[in-house]
């Protein structure tokens, strides 16, 4: 494993901080403070040190700090110095001026596409926003899914990413009325769509086998054990053994056919940003979605721990770092302690936010602490 953490993390006009300064010792980290003190500030700043737009999913300008009156953010930076088996990196993102369209990312000063950081960080976070995943739709499903993926396969966010480029020109042909879609420019979208669609469905179903993997093989725990699958006929023909090139020509295929459908919906409606993450509990033999609120963020939290000891053991990728916000109120003191041994027992750095102290007993001697209040910290 390279063991890889966080030793100094720096915002400047980032959100709710004018200035602050984190000097870390590599431990787990929990943030105390009261609601809007600007503890999930901390870690957003964090999850912006992977491509796209960190676990609030916020525009650039979103996170520029504003005083009242001012309606348009401020130029922004984050900085960190990570440690990796002894060896330290610095790492910045940011924008220059406001309303910049994109954020620069620098790596030992020089800069670089934000794919590269996925050579130095790798993270998985659990946010209160994903408490309901199993009652929304399939859309935050994939989407939550594709970061456990993407954790394990960063190629994956630019196949993502393709995709959804191709994907949009496509539907951009097919619903113009001003003139008939270039058939030949069709086969080209469609083409690219293909490849990297198959791309994405054996990523994704490479990663759901290891997660069940994972689940099976780690015991009697406290949280409870899962059941996964994928819904998407792409996805199950990657994890039936079909060759990514016969995934890719079927897709091919089926797209160009859709194109009458597609075109009076208004929308593409085959491919693998059809598809879902189903999510079992096993010794219930329930769907998630029947199960307590409690029981669900158990279930997500498996999932997410699961992934974590999985990147944890690779020889030859960063080990991960978690992000887990609000989750210690949800679990009883049973599952709390349990999730803080796994933490240590992993190895990990986790920055884990609460509003009461106690939520962090368990945690004492063997983690850092931050008291978080009106965008100011103090150790605890």
């Amino acid at each position: 494993m390279i063991a890889t953490a966080l030793s100094r993390l720096t915002l400047t006009d980032f959100r709710s901080y004018a200035r602050a300064d984190l000097v870390l010792d590599g431990r787990p980290v929990y943030l105390v403070g009261p609601n809007g003190a600007g503890k999930t500030n901390l870690l957003e700043a964090v999850s912006l040190f992977t491509p796209g737009r960190g676990l609030r999913g916020a525009s650039l300008a979103e996170v520029g700090r504003r005083l009242p009156g001012e309606s348009v953010g401020r130029a922004w930076a984050v900085s960190a110095i990570v440690s990796a088996s002894g060896d330290e990196t610095q790492l910045g993102t940011g924008v220059a001026e406001p309303g910049a369209a994109r954020r620069t990312v620098r790596i030992a000063g020089e800069t670089t596409p934000p794919g590269r950081l996925a050579d130095h960080l790798r993270q998985v976070w659990l946010t209160p926003a994903q408490d309901r995943l199993f009652l929304e739709g399939a859309s935050e499903r994939r989407r939550f899914f594709d970061r456990l993926v993407f954790a394990a396969i960063p190629r994956h966010a630019a196949h993502a990413q393709a995709y959804e480029k191709s994907q949009r020109e496509r539907m951009r042909l097919l619903t113009d009325e001003t003139q008939a879609p270039d058939a030949a420019w069709l086969d080209a979208l469609e083409a690219r769509l293909a490849e990297a669609g198959s791309l994405m469905a054996e990523a994704r179903a490479t990663t759901l086998a290891a997660l069940q993997a994972e689940i099976d093989g780690r015991g009697e725990r406290p949280f409870p054990q899962a059941r996964l699958s994928l819904t998407g006929e792409w996805e199950q023909m990657a994890a039936a053994g079909a060759e990514i090139a016969d995934i890719e020509a079927k897709l091919a295929r089926a797209l160009a056919a859709a194109r009458p459908r597609d075109t009076a919906a208004g929308r593409a409606l085959i491919g693998p940003h059809r598809g879902d993450l189903a999510v079992i509990h096993a010794e219930k033999d329930r769907p998630a979605a029947e199960c307590s609120t409690g029981e669900q963020k158990a279930l997500i939290l498996n999932l997410v721990l699961a992934q974590a000891a999985r990147l944890a053991r690779s020889e030859s990728s960063p080990s991960p770092i978690l992000l887990l916000d609000e989750v210690a109120a949800h679990l009883d003191a049973r599952r709390r302690g349990a999730l803080f041994d796994e933490i240590e027992a992993l190895g990990l750095q986790a920055f884990l936010t609460g509003t009461d102290d106690h939520l962090f007993e368990g945690l004492a001697g063997r983690a850092q602490g931050f008291r978080v209040e009106g965008a100011e910290l103090s150790a605890l």
